[in-house]
């Protein structure tokens, strides 16, 4: 029997791994000798464009890896000409296999929404939700689903709904058998051994939280979630020939890179090798089951050593004060919008830099813009920034890179995915090794659009 479990780091590059290794080194007093245990399954790396530019986004990235094809920055599961095409969970669903999505985003954001839904914009997840719960023409593919992103199955009549329509997709995922959990007890409360599927865990209205800043009581680990996510689907095909595939996302990797906050990026750079570890483990005791690990792209343009001056540069960047950090420039910022007392210069010194960003050599300039009243998204890249440029390290963007990114895999018969390969040999691999045939669900969803009974349908979710 065999399963895949397709890990994804959403825009995490080399120098992301090179930036992990070596602040876990350093705060554990460990020698350059101690890797991370993604280091210890690396076979080769992955070539990232989409196919309209140089530089792939998360949906055309992710759709690469699910409908093996290529597509245009933007596209959910349907191909350059906008049409729908079938992915490997899809197909995986069709010959009895159990299907799994766990990521720490919104479960409706591109890389999720590629393996479980067909629009041809990313923005569209209200559309996304409806289909990932079963509403399209091949109804329910995902057994089990466990993120952020409640606000997008809440009606609009609800605080906190991203939803514009009445539609409380939580009572209709109830209603259609889904098991619903919300909150970290509910998800504790789970039993593997005894938990039916489908389920559905929404642990957070928007993207889960960073690492950084996760609490623990409120919120379950990456490595939690997987973990529970394949003993669940273990015990469902333990009983059958067919096993399961699922997608796990370390989603947050790249929005910290977004924002060049190299506190958050590098805590969910370990989260994420936390649950590979595991991951790793379950595969050596699990024969037929394999474990692939790639990005859909490098975000950020990380650079370790930057050069600050005119001057030829030193040679080095300094990881201790990285691990002073103890927030996201994010959460932060956050909480800087929301603080006008009097005492807000003193706030700012003692809370904002001294205790959480572990900065105090900083300069009156640096606290006087922090003090004026600047944008939530000003605050972030500026407190990103002061803790960048003391750290020595760089950033090019704000947004994705064209280079390669790492491959990673464990398990039995994995040796073709040593070398430099395109991205959508991932999603090949996979099909090949599962037995899987996504061109067939790409005529099933086809022959549905071309019927005139359902082109309304068609026409709202693919031309909306």
């Amino acid at each position: 029997k065999r399963n895949v479990i397709l890990m994804i780091s959403d825009g995490f590059g080399p120098a992301s791994e090179t930036f992990a290794r070596d602040y876990y080194q350093f705060v554990n007093g460990l020698s350059y000798n101690d890797v991370m245990p993604l280091d210890r399954i690396q076979v080769g790396s992955s070539r990232t464009r989409s196919a309209d530019s140089l530089v792939t986004d998360s949906a055309a990235g992710a759709t690469a890896f699910s409908c093996v094809k290529k597509t245009y920055n933007g596209a959910i599961g349907v191909d350059t000409d906008k049409t729908p095409c079938g992915t490997v969970l899809e197909a995986a669903k069709a010959i009895g296999m159990k299907t799994g999505l766990v990521v720490t985003s919104r479960i409706t954001h591109a890389t999720p929404a590629s393996f479980s839904a067909h629009v041809v914009s990313r923005e569209m997840e209200e559309i996304i939700a409806t289909q990932q719960l079963g509403d399209y023409p091949l109804g329910r593919q995902v057994d089990l689903m466990i993120g952020g992103g409640r606000c997008f199955f809440l009606p609009n009549s609800t605080t906190g709904s991203c939803r514009s329509d009445d539609r409380d997709l939580v009572a209709e995922a109830k209603n259609s058998g889904f098991t619903y959990f919300s909150s970290r007890d509910e998800f504790d409360k789970i039993d593997p051994k005894s938990q039916s599927i489908p389920l559905l865990g929404l642990l957070t209205l928007d993207h889960m939280s960073y690492e950084i800043d996760r609490n623990p009581t409120d919120e379950p680990s990456l490595k939690e979630m997987s973990e529970k996510a394949i003993r669940i689907l273990e015990k469902q095909t333990a009983d059958s020939d067919k096993g399961f595939f699922l997608m796990i996302e370390g989603s947050r990797i790249d929005m910290a890179a977004h924002s060049n906050d190299p506190g958050a990026h590098v805590h969910d750079i370990l989260a994420y090798n936390e649950a590979i570890d595991f991951v790793t483990e379950y595969v050596d005791d699990h024969p037929g089951t394999v474990l692939i690990s790639v990005s859909d792209h490098e975000t950020g343009g990380l650079t370790l050593a930057l050069q600050t001056s005119q001057e030829y540069p030193q040679y080095l960047w300094y990881p201790d004060v990285i691990s002073r950090i103890k927030n996201s420039s994010y959460a932060l910022s956050v909480e800087l919008t929301k603080y006008w007392n009097n005492d807000r210069t003193e706030y700012i010194k003692d809370n904002i830099l001294r205790n959480s960003l572990g900065i105090s050599d900083f300069s009156d300039d640096e606290v006087n813009f922090l003090v004026a009243n600047h944008t939530q998204p000003e605050y972030e890249i500026y407190m990103a920034n002061l803790t960048s440029w003391r750290a020595l390290v760089g950033w090019t963007t704000h947004g994705h890179t064209g280079v390669d990114v790492n491959l990673y895999a464990h398990g039995k018969n994995t040796n073709a995915l040593r070398g430099n390969h395109e991205n959508t040999y991932i999603g090949q691999f996979i099909t090949e090794y599962l037995s899987l045939d996504p061109d067939s669900i790409t005529l099933r969803l086809n022959r549905f659009v071309n019927s005139d009974r359902n082109m309304f349908i068609f026409e709202m979710i693919f031309t909306y």
